[in-house]
């Protein structure tokens, strides 16, 4: 029987791989720590709206669950911009930030809610504002 990785990966969480890339220590190194605690607090926002009420009605129930998600990808994303150094990974993180922006204003426009205003890009923030 042969391993099935989509399977394994579907099991790991955040604390599960924090733990396997840190070894025994069961801790981030001290310089990871910001990230991986920005990282936390994205995740755990996002599971908290995804769990809404349904109100009946397909369409709206989809978007009000992928709306956090997707504002977790991007929160998660911001994350990696401010403290990752892999341009590639920057690069597709700013990548994501611009898709996931682009399919939450969708997926509103297609129940009929109103899009929130306009917020500059994190990369365009003051030095001292924090998205």
């Amino acid at each position: 029987m042969g391993l099935n990785i989509a399977a394994f990966a579907r099991t790991l969480t955040l604390p599960t791989l924090v733990f396997m890339c840190t070894g025994l220590h069961g801790r981030p190194a001290p310089s990871d720590a910001p990230f991986i605690a920005r990282v936390d607090g994205a995740m755990a926002r996002m599971m908290n709206g995804m769990s809404v009420r349904p109100v009946g009605d397909a369409d709206k129930d989809f978007v009000e669950m992928m709306v956090p998600h997707h504002q977790g990808a991007i929160e998660m994303s911001e994350a990696e911009l401010q403290y990752g150094h892999n341009p590639q990974l920057k690069r597709l993180a700013q990548e994501i930030i611009v898709t996931q922006q682009e399919e939450i204003a969708a997926m509103r426009v297609a129940v009929g809610e109103a899009l929130p205003p306009s917020a500059p890009a994190p990369d365009q923030l003051p030095a001292t504002q924090e998205p």
